[in-house]
């Protein structure tokens, strides 16, 4: 082990890391106190010795994968032995036949398990400056020696191929193809390496965005795919976002409850009278408050995008006559109450945990569209905003689309939010297209940015 680790030390060297003697020996002293069966704890402490800044650590982990594990010659061969001489015996054949050129004898002894002499030709061509003293600016030059070091490297691989190809050590067929394969996967790696842009790793940096773009990058990620912490980031989104929905409305309201003067209309009327009296016209009230009905499929598949938006909706109940919430999968429940009485975030959680669906079952939009007409019909009026969030995959089940086609007949306007790509619309047990004829509108919903701007026409 004390010899793979002093070999792995001069790769790092070699690829330039700082690595000195005294940094050696304490690693081969702490590796007596952990269990170097385990790699996790094999690799932590020779990255704790060798990998001085977090700026280092992403590219000694690509060291570490590159000499451990891609270089080892014994893995998955059941004949080992046999497999490694064979594999000399071609590059002792590609020795000959290269023989003089350092590149090539680098590409050798990587073939061959050697990375040393590899590493330190691709740190050269990293490292490799502008000859200035030629009035050179552009970046040609190592650009040049990259595509040098690849026509090598695939020179090598013809050869290797015509090696194999022309059998002249009488391997048997089996034998060629698992040493092609051997010889393929190191010539990748050595094309991975060549191509691969090394820049340094700074996880540490803060980089200061705009609220627009900070709302914009994150706005364009599916719902589906957000970690926790995006969740919280996309809420504070939301919570901004309902606030200046909320002022927008405040002020068109009091502006038009203290009285807004309609100077077109006080004139045309003072105009009757040779503008003795005058009588003063003010702006008629805005448009009554609508009635909101939502319809949200809870099962897995749509949930992510479903609970956005009830959580806008339900900060923004100022803004409507009345919100209605039902939930299904296989059967509705109406949740409106849970939702007026917790805290948007609480009430989310507790309906899952207390409204009586089954949550594992099929999602069946037609057994849902049948109890919502028998059980909560009453609803829905010609003052009612109808908004269905759903993927419409009813597991091959009767879609019902003609209940849809009543209740958009009771509504004022009804809204389907699909949370899929368009793309996969009536693909595989997806009804939308059965249920696109009855919709007002209908908008696919799988983002922030996306669902914003349907709550901001919706409002204003």
């Amino acid at each position: 082990m004390v010899n793979a680790i002093l070999k792995f030390a001069a790769c790092c060297r070699t690829a330039g890391y700082r690595v000195s003697t005294s940094e050696v020996i304490d690693c081969v002293s702490q590796l007596q106190l952990v269990n170097m069966l385990n790699e996790d704890e094999f690799r932590s402490v020779l990255r704790a010795n060798f990998a001085k800044s977090r700026r280092e650590q992403a590219q000694f982990d690509r060291l570490y994968h590159l000499y451990f594990h891609e270089m080892r010659q014994d893995i998955d061969l059941d004949d080992t032995d046999s497999i490694i001489e064979k594999m000399d015996s071609v590059l002792d054949q590609l020795q000959q036949q290269v023989s003089g050129s350092q590149n090539h004898q680098a590409i050798l002894d990587f073939l061959s398990g050697d990375p040393m002499g590899f590493l330190e030709m691709i740190r050269r061509l990293q490292t490799e400056e502008i000859d200035m003293g030629q009035g050179k600016k552009f970046n040609l030059g190592p650009v040049a020696s990259r595509l040098l070091v690849m026509v090598q490297l695939n020179d090598v691989k013809s050869r290797v191929e015509r090696i194999l190809e022309e059998n002249p050590f009488h391997f048997a067929q089996e034998t060629r193809r698992t040493l092609g394969r051997r010889f393929e996967g190191q010539l990748d790696r050595a094309y991975e390496m060549l191509l691969r842009e090394q820049r340094p790793n700074n996880d540490a940096i803060r980089q200061v965005r705009t609220h627009e773009q900070y709302l914009r990058q994150l706005g364009d990620r599916p719902f589906s795919s957000l970690t926790p912490r995006e969740i919280e980031q996309v809420r504070e989104i939301i919570e901004r976002l309902v606030r200046k929905l909320k002022d927008i409305i405040s002020r068109r309201y009091a502006s038009n409850k203290h009285g807004l003067l309609d100077v077109k209309k006080t004139l045309r009327r003072a105009d009757r009278y040779n503008g003795v009296p005058m009588e003063i016209m003010f702006r008629k009230r805005p448009p009554r408050k609508g009635k909101i009905v939502t319809l949200v499929d809870i099962s897995s598949s749509v949930w992510a995008a479903a609970r956005f938006m009830l959580n806008i909706l339900y900060s923004l109940q100022e803004c409507f006559t009345k919100v209605n919430s039902f939930v299904f999968v296989s059967g509705v429940a109406e949740v409106t109450k849970i939702l007026e009485e917790e805290e948007i975030n609480h009430a989310i959680e507790k309906v899952l945990k207390e409204v009586d669906i089954d949550y594992l079952a099929q999602t069946d939009y037609g057994e849902t569209f049948r109890q919502f007409k028998k059980d909560h019909m009453d609803v829905i009026n010609k003052k009612t905003t109808l908004i269905i969030i759903g993927d419409a995959r009813s597991n091959y089940f009767h879609p019902e689309d003609r209940i849809l086609e009543e209740m958009r007949e009771k509504c004022k306007r009804l809204i389907w939010l699909n949370p899929e790509p368009e793309s996969s619309w009536n693909t595989g047990d997806s009804e939308m297209f059965a249920y696109k004829a009855h919709c007002h509108e209908l908008r696919e919903c799988r983002s922030l940015n996306q669902l914003v701007g349907f709550v901001e026409e919706l409002i204003l």
